[in-house]
């Protein structure tokens, strides 16, 4: 918990019974919260329970169409920074890190002679990446959006807040897709923010941050507010019967069913590089033997940046930028995934870790769905409707949900939806990108539960979880370590998490117990 001289100062932004309406449905109901300055209020609850729309209204952004009342007030001329769940949707994929750097900066170094103002910008820029702890900042210059991980897509955009000097932060789940190395130094970073007298908006699902950072809680659900006060106190008594069923929803995970079945998937000496422009390209992920089973669950971890989803696009022929083998059932799968027949499209899957990108925002859910079956099985269109609705009603979507367009859905529900999509092709393969990464506990429960019945239903699926949580990773069957791209352990989920054999994977099983245990770094 934060703590700060300033415990009774005058709110830098204020909401007053906030109701937000569309369609005639409120999605926040009578919400009002007090933004302090140097310290960090928390707005938690499942996926769908108003947290975003909340803290948006700080920024003036509603959902399209959307009816407002209430009263947003903001009491410093300062901007107010906003860090997004799904950072790529505010990073321009045309332009470089750099330039979305440095249009801010240079604003900034108006003041400095001009010849000195290039290096004064350059400085500031690298001092925002360093602090917002991306490591040697200066590779990273001239990457664009698409070539960094999520986890560092999102310290881009927390370079940006903290270019802008903003007196208050909005931070919409700033861990989410982290390992837990990177999410305590995110935690130390929030509250370093804190401490020098920003007021921080915390919108969060993960628990284990709200405790390490939070000094005011506000628990909602449904669009309300069950339950706020203090951190401390909530956490040791919370007296709505929702916060107790939030507090215990941690995952807990069936014993999964032995994998016994030939490989299905092989990987074979595969090097990956990503192009960096004029100089040409880096290495990044070098992988010389993995395999995985039919029936198998494989939970590829590692900290943010370390390859993770570099592999990943590489199995689904999404990354060309490889060298070496990928083998579907012996044969080898051409590297793109335009040179793919349709068979090799339905037998292997990707759910992206960010569900709403991966949606068309304009066309409602079940006919994007429903195409899957018809583009890649040469299902009639009715009947691909039928059983998209068939396989949205499985996953827990009501027929209503079915019928909206994706940006009426909340994080949790598009992301079951996309797993609805790939499921139509009926693959052997489904990579899971960080699919969890944005959930509350809840919410990830449950979608983790049904990847535990598909593969126990299904006797030819085998499934790659790409996660950097090790409590989802207790899924698996196989766990599989990445660090700076390379392939440091792999082996039993059991063995793996309980007795690690190298350095790296010792220190993140390390940092993940201190977190859960709410002592941060």
């Amino acid at each position: 918990m934060n703590l700060t001289d300033d415990t009774t100062g005058e709110p830098v932004a204020e909401i007053r019974d906030l109701r937000v309406e569309i369609d005639g449905r409120a999605i926040v109901d009578g919400v009002s919260l007090r933004a302090l300055p140097g310290k960090v209020t928390a707005l938690v609850g499942a996926s769908g329970s108003g947290k975003t729309t909340t803290g948006l209204a700080l920024l003036g952004a509603y959902p399209p169409g959307a009816h407002v009342t209430g009263d947003v007030r903001l009491r410093s001329d300062g901007p107010v920074g906003y860090i997004p769940q799904h950072p790529a949707a505010v990073l321009n994929p045309a332009r470089r890190v750099t330039a979305l750097l440095t249009d801010i900066a240079r604003a900034q170094v108006r003041h400095l002679p001009r010849h000195r103002r290039r290096a004064a910008a350059r400085d500031r820029v690298l001092d925002a990446l360093t602090a917002a702890h991306l490591p040697d900042p200066a590779s990273l210059l001239r990457r664009y959006p698409h070539q960094l991980s999520g986890g560092q897509q999102q310290r881009v955009v927390l370079a940006q807040a903290l270019l802008l000097g903003a007196p208050v932060i909005v931070a919409d789940e700033p861990t989410t897709g982290q390992d837990a190395l990177t999410k305590s130094r995110v935690v130390d970073q929030l509250a370093a923010v804190a401490a020098r007298g920003i007021a921080v908006v915390l919108l969060s699902h993960d628990l284990d941050v709200v405790r390490a950072l939070a000094d005011e809680v506000l628990v909602m659900r449904a669009g309300a507010v069950v339950e706020s006060g203090p951190a401390q106190r909530l956490w040791l008594a919370p007296r709505h019967a929702w916060t107790r069923e939030l507090l215990a929803g941690q995952p807990r995970f069936t014993e999964p069913r032995a994998a016994n079945g030939q490989p299905v998937l092989r990987v074979r000496d595969l090097t990956a590089r990503h192009r960096d422009g004029a100089h040409g390209s880096t290495e990044v992920l070098h992988v010389p033997e993995l395999d995985l089973r039919t029936g198998e669950c494989l939970a590829v971890v590692g900290r943010s940046g370390s390859g993770k989803t570099t592999l990943a696009r590489c199995l689904a022929g999404l990354h060309r930028g490889h060298e070496g083998e990928i083998l579907l059932d012996g044969t080898a799968l051409p590297r793109s995934v335009r040179d793919r027949d349709r068979a090799q499209l339905a037998a292997v899957q990707y759910v992206f870790q960010d569900a709403r990108a991966a949606f068309d925002e304009h066309r409602p859910v079940l006919h994007q769905i429903a195409r899957t079956a018809i583009r890649l099985r040469g299902t009639e269109t009715s009947a691909a409707t039928r059983e998209a609705l068939t396989t949205l009603t499985d996953l827990g979507l009501s027929d209503d949900l079915a019928h909206r367009r994706p940006g009426q859905l909340s994080g949790g529900e598009l992301q079951r939806a996309a797993l609805a999509r790939t499921l139509l092709a009926r693959p052997r393969v489904l990579i899971c990108d960080e699919i969890t990464s944005g959930l509350d506990m809840i919410t990830r429960r449950g979608l983790l539960d049904l990847l535990t019945t598909l593969l126990h239903d299904r006797d030819d699926l085998s499934l790659v979880l790409i996660t950097h949580d090790l409590d989802t990773a207790a899924l698996a069957h196989r766990i599989a370590v990445l660090d700076a791209g390379e392939l440091v352990e792999q082996g039993p989920a059991r063995q793996v998490l309980t007795a690690p054999g190298h350095p790296f994977t010792r220190s993140l099983v390390e940092t993940t117990t201190r977190l859960a245990a709410g002592t941060g770094a």
